[in-house]
């Protein structure tokens, strides 16, 4: 894909997420339009006052629970990437019906919008929580995946293509524990769920390119699933305060001992590539794209799991991943 030639709109462009992916396109891509779309407009001027502003950028204030607004930020646009959601499990657990609204309605009026305005790629994230969900906000997430993949037969005969992205915990973002563990050093106690507890984990920069190069092969239908490395929540807080004093809380209501990014059921429709899994859309008439030439068929009872991944981070590891917010959360104290 040539992106200079390409209109892109951001839902939930002022999150961490969207702020990064941003970030990498004006740097490294250069769109002919960049568009920010968040219902936050404290959020929008922030980025503006912290250094984005480009000749291509452009700012909408919009919800995406408001279709008639969505129609109108991406008329004329090339590629959606749907970034925003609502995603902290214990507000999703007490806001239910504000969880749905946004996480399934909302999806559901970025596909129909993005349709309308004959959009050619959508791409939607979404997270290991999603898979087998034992909290809302991954039932939620849930649907939306299957939104988004199942709207490709709505969108026959039109040229406009849905997929997502599926991956785990971003170190650092809003809603990490990280930013909480290096809080809690300052008082030498820091507090985890479970010792036995196993998490995915990526870096920002590694999502977004890995989304950036999803949206050039997708071809719709897809669920595109990195190859990333686990630890364990205790490693993480071993690695953050090596002085401080654990303190076990238990789990929490929603909360998983491992996370899990395909299910076994699904391995029987996943191709795995050197870097990445598909989990192609089963039995899809309007599916044609040929991944199996591309790829190797996963064994029976394959199940992708944060506690048996064959690809772990040590003490050291972590230490290298959460460094950039250990700095800058040392010097902003």
């Amino acid at each position: 894909m040539n992106w200079h030639d390409q209109v892109v709109l951001v839902t939930g462009g002022t999150g961490s997420f969207g702020r990064k992916f941003i970030d990498v396109m004006l740097k490294e891509y250069q769109p002919k339009k960049l568009i920010v779309f968040s219902r936050d407009e404290l959020k929008q001027h922030e980025m503006r006052v912290n250094g984005f502003e480009d000749p291509s950028l452009r700012y909408f204030i919009g919800d995406i629970r408001d279709q008639e607004r969505l129609r109108r930020a991406m008329h004329g646009v090339d590629v959606v990437v749907h970034a925003a959601a609502l995603k902290q499990v214990p507000a999703c657990e007490y806001n239910p019906m504000e969880a749905i609204k946004t996480n399934i309605m909302g999806t559901s009026n970025v596909i129909e919008a993005a349709l309308d305005a004959g959009v050619k790629k959508v791409m939607a994230l979404s997270t290991d929580k999603a898979v087998n969900p034992v909290n809302l906000y991954g039932a939620t997430k849930l649907a939306a995946e299957k939104l988004v993949v199942q709207s490709n037969a709505y969108a026959a005969g039109k040229a406009t293509r849905y997929s997502c992205v599926r991956y785990g915990n971003v170190v650092g973002s809003r809603g990490s524990v990280v930013p909480v563990f290096l809080q809690q050093r300052q008082n030498g106690i820091l507090t985890i769920t479970d010792e036995r507890m196993t998490r995915f984990w990526l870096s920002l920069e590694q999502g977004v390119q890995f989304v950036i190069r999803c949206i050039d092969v997708m071809q719709g239908g897809e669920v595109f699933v990195p190859k990333i490395p686990s630890m364990t929540v205790l490693d993480l807080a071993r690695a953050i305060a090596p002085q401080a004093r654990i303190e076990n809380i238990g789990i929490r209501p929603g909360e998983k001992l491992h996370e899990v990014l395909i299910s076994e059921d699904e391995a029987r429709t996943t191709i795995e590539l050197e870097e990445m899994y598909i989990v192609l859309p089963a039995e899809a008439m309007w599916y044609v794209f040929d991944w199996r030439s591309r790829g190797q068929s996963l064994p029976d009872g394959f199940r992708y799991a944060s506690d048996n991944n064959s690809e772990w981070l040590d003490i050291e590891g972590i230490k290298r991943f959460v460094a950039p917010f250990d700095q800058a959360y040392t010097n902003g104290n």
